[in-house]
């Protein structure tokens, strides 16, 4: 999730996906749509778009990889690409920076929740930890089962932190009368830095090996 737009256009705080689909595609672009509401895309320097690239390319090698041993699955890595959420209408949806997701049925088919195993956001430190967990937790809610965090190092084109993170359906235990907040929650299921000698190891939702030297600036 980049940093934010210097200028906005006067817009209502609620659109439909018609709605959106009308105004120009410059606009359109930097909107997601929050069960009707607009939220504003984030548009980041050059080192978010660069590792928003880097993860994606060492994403689909793994998914390829995979795929190429086993024929149980049909697996896509993506980026940019909008999720929505329900089996259908349009007006609730997220932009994530990088996803796999299952492999479509038709050309150009909608991408939704249900398809997505993966989903991930860069973070440029401008970003704000509540917009962060407010994304996460749409995340969450919409059931996808892993979502990764790329940290970048505020004095440094490079990455500081990779964390990976569990989707946990279950309530854990809190005091009586106490309920969570939201429905589902991640858990933190992994975390690599630079100082990881064999960088990025993970099993899920396939076996995902990504050397520090494949995400450098």
């Amino acid at each position: 999730m980049p940093e934010p737009d210097r200028k906005q256009p006067n817009l209502p705080t609620n659109l439909t996906w018609d709605e959106l689909e009308k105004l120009p595609a410059e606009i359109a672009s930097q909107i997601e749509l929050w069960n009707g509401r607009v939220v504003w895309l984030r548009r980041g320097p050059g080192e978010h778009q660069i590792f928003t690239g880097r993860m994606w390319t060492a994403l689909e090698r793994c998914v390829r990889k995979y795929m190429s041993s086993s024929t149980e699955h049909c697996w896509r890595a993506n980026l940019e690409t909008n999720v929505f959420f329900g089996r259908t209408g349009k007006s609730d949806f997220v932009t994530p920076d990088f996803l796999v997701h299952r492999c479509l049925e038709r050309p150009y088919q909608d991408v939704r929740a249900g398809d997505v195993l993966l989903v991930g956001e860069v973070r440029s430190p401008g970003n704000t930890q509540s917009d962060m967990e407010a994304k996460k937790a749409r995340y969450a809610i919409g059931g996808i089962p892993w979502y990764w965090e790329v940290m970048l190092d505020p004095n440094d084109s490079a990455i500081a932190t990779v964390r990976v993170y569990g989707l946990e359906t279950e309530y854990g235990q809190l005091p009586d009368g106490v309920r969570p907040l939201h429905p589902a929650n991640y858990l933190v299921t992994g975390e690599w830095t630079r100082e990881d000698p064999n960088g990025i190891e993970f099993d899920f939702p396939f076996p995902i090996s990504i050397p520090w030297t494949e995400l450098e600036f």
